[in-house]
């Protein structure tokens, strides 16, 4: 079979681009029956895509990661670049890795749209603020619903959020889960990238860290208020909170400004520290020398960064919505995510080093059960079961 694969997010920094990357080099490794095309549209410089695969490079105005943003719009023309190339009857499947990028596809062939998760229909303000934007996010995810013969998700747990919000038929939501890239492994002797040092980054005192977007779900407003009450006391006089993430041209809703000021008010500017962007490899060393890593969200389809620490033997805390704990078990601390608990969550692990070190140790035993080749076979399971009999005419 041919298989054409909408790739436009490969660009993309954030979870999204993470997820094709390492999810789609796996499945053509792994897959030497069929044929893959992957369909970009961006000839930015990016990571390589996979050998073994052809690439198709289709001019756009503006690229999706950009023009499919909280604030932005993709032209009519370059949609129906996007969506003329993939109705092309060569293929046999279409596979959509995010709904995000979604477009209408017009032939005969198998339709794989992925939903990572549904917390834009849960928050809606929080992440499509503006009111158009909402009208086009529903509508896209309606059409791409309608049209595919299976949704995919990341998480039993989403899976179960997805079969409640849009009474999807539970024969057609499969599961294909994620891991961590195995970049992120526990060092015997870390060393912190001295670009992180120059940020101000310690490798000897504690830091709780917290990586991902700054969007509004991230609730990062509660964890900034919940660390203050911890930095108060004099016990923890040498913790610090260190937020990792793009602080400007995310193409999600983001509110960094907002936890800037909050850190500001709050007299925090010596005790919180924003680095930017950092690369996996840097991001590796802050995780070895870490003492835990928050990720209080209001929801997570995954929770990619929490298992990343966790390979790298960093305890956890995250937000019971969310399948972190059945995935990671006692190598975290589950809480709704309030001010409250997430205070008590990280006083309770700074204050124990005899806790982190038994929670890194089972954290490390359940991230390793997560591997992309076992990814990439639950996708060639997906794409088997609803492969054609015959090709599409």
């Amino acid at each position: 079979m041919r298989i054409g694969i909408d790739a436009t997010c490969w660009h993309n920094r954030r979870g999204y681009g993470r997820h094709a990357r390492a999810l789609l080099r796996a499945l053509v490794k792994l897959d030497q029956d069929n044929r893959y095309v992957l369909l970009l549209d961006s000839t930015e410089v990016a990571e390589p895509t996979p050998d073994g695969c052809e690439v198709r490079i289709l001019a756009s105005s503006v690229p999706t990661v950009q023009a499919a943003s909280a604030s932005g719009s993709r032209s009519p023309r370059d949609m129906w670049r996007m969506s003329r190339a993939l109705s092309s009857r060569e293929f046999d499947v279409v596979l959509f890795p995010t709904i995000y990028s979604y477009v209408p596809v017009f032939s005969l062939a198998r339709k794989l749209v992925m939903i990572h998760d549904v917390i834009a229909e849960t928050y809606p303000q929080l992440t499509v603020p503006r009111f158009t934007a909402r009208l086009f996010w529903n509508a896209k995810v309606a059409l791409g619903r309608r049209q595919a013969d299976a949704l995919i998700t990341v998480s039993d747990y989403s899976r179960d959020c997805i079969l409640k919000r849009f009474g999807a038929d539970p024969r057609r939501v499969f599961v294909v889960g994620e891991a961590a890239d195995p970049v992120f492994r526990n060092l015997e002797n870390p060393v912190l990238a001295p670009s992180l040092v120059a940020k101000g980054v310690d490798p000897t005192l504690r830091n709780a860290v917290y990586v991902g977007g700054f969007s509004p779900h991230k609730n990062l407003e509660a964890l900034v208020s919940a660390f203050a009450r911890t930095a108060a006391r004099p016990e923890f006089s040498d913790v610090r909170l260190v937020m990792v993430g793009d602080t400007s041209g995310d193409a999600f809703h983001t509110y960094y400004g907002t936890i800037a000021a909050q850190v500001q008010s709050l007299g925090l500017q010596d005790r919180v520290i924003f680095t930017g962007f950092v690369s996996d490899e840097d991001l590796v060393g802050l995780l070895n020398v870490a003492s835990v890593l928050a990720l209080p969200s209001l929801m997570e389809g995954f929770g990619l960064p929490a298992v990343e620490a966790a390979a790298c033997g960093c305890p956890v805390i995250a937000s019971h919505a969310s399948p972190l704990e059945g995935l990671l078990g006692a190598g975290g601390v589950y809480i709704d995510p309030s001010e409250d608990e997430i205070a008590r969550a990280l006083d309770r692990i700074l204050s124990s080093a005899d806790l982190r070190r038994t929670m890194g140790e089972a954290g490390l035993a359940a991230a390793s059960n997560l591997t992309w080749d076992q990814a990439g076979r639950q996708m060639m399971e997906v794409i088997r079961a609803v492969a054609p009999s015959r090709r599409p005419q």
